[in-house]
C-alpha cells in the first residue's frame, strides 16, 4: 500500500513538473494580489516655486482575473505618502491610487514564468498637509498607467510577482481657503514586489 501511494505521488510530481503551463494559465481564474515597494514621485510646486519630493514606500493590493490565456483584467488600490520640500516651506503629500487595467501575458519557454505588459486608467485621490499641520484641499486627478512585470508560479495557486509601473496624470491643484497655493504632480515611477493567490 505504501509503495502504491509513493508511486502515485511520484507520478503526480513528474506530471506537474512536465506541465508547468497548468500553473501559469490563469484563464477563468480569480486571484488576489498584495504588493509593496518604492515610488519615485515627480516634483511638485509650492507658492509658485518648484518643490522637491522624496522617494517613498508604496503598498496595496487588488484583484486579477484571467479573461483568456494571454489577457487578464486587474484592479489595484495602492497608497503612498512622501515629503515635499519647497523654498521656506514643506509638507507631506498622500496619494490613493484606484487603478483599473488590462495585461497581455506572454508565453515563454521558462517553466512557471510569465512576463506581462499592461496599461489602464488611474483615479488619484491626493492630499497635502503643511509641516505645521495646516491641511489643504487637493484636486483628484485622472491619469493613465503603463506597466511591465513578471509572475513566477511557486504552485498552481501561488505566484510571486514583480512590477515596474509608470503613471501619467495632470497636475492636481493645492487649495487653501479658496486660493491656489501650489500643485502636486501625480506622475511617478514605482517598483513593487509581492504575491498573488488564485482561488481556483
Amino acid at each position: 500500500m505504501k509503495k502504491t501511494i509513493y508511486s502515485c505521488c511520484l507520478a503526480l510530481s513528474l506530471f506537474f513538473a512536465a506541465n508547468p503551463a497548468m500553473a501559469d494559465d490563469i484563464r477563468g481564474r480569480l486571484g488576489v494580489t498584495g504588493r509593496l515597494g518604492f515610488l519615485v514621485p515627480a516634483d511638485s510646486e509650492l507658492s509658485g516655486r518648484s518643490a522637491s519630493t522624496d522617494t517613498a514606500f508604496v503598498g496595496g493590493g487588488g484583484f486579477i482575473y484571467g479573461i483568456t490565456k494571454n489577457i487578464a483584467a486587474e484592479f489595484d488600490i495602492t497608497h503612498t505618502d512622501y515629503d515635499v520640500h519647497g523654498y521656506g516651506e514643506s509638507g507631506n503629500a498622500e496619494t490613493n491610487n484606484f487603478s483599473l487595467g488590462a495585461q497581455y501575458r506572454f508565453d515563454v519557454a521558462v517553466p512557471r514564468l510569465t512576463p506581462y505588459v499592461g496599461a489602464g486608467l488611474d483615479i488619484l485621490v491626493n492630499d497635502f498637509t503643511y509641516s505645521d499641520g495646516t491641511r489643504t484641499d487637493v484636486d483628484t486627478s485622472l491619469g493613465v498607467h503603463i506597466s511591465g512585470g513578471v509572475d513566477y508560479f511557486v504552485t498552481k495557486q501561488v505566484a510571486l510577482t514583480a512590477q515596474l509601473k509608470a503613471i501619467l496624470a495632470p497636475n492636481a491643484d493645492i487649495n487653501y481657503q479658496g486660493n491656489k497655493v501650489g500643485n502636486i504632480d501625480p506622475m511617478s515611477i514605482s517598483t513593487t514586489f509581492g504575491a498573488r493567490y488564485f482561488f481556483n
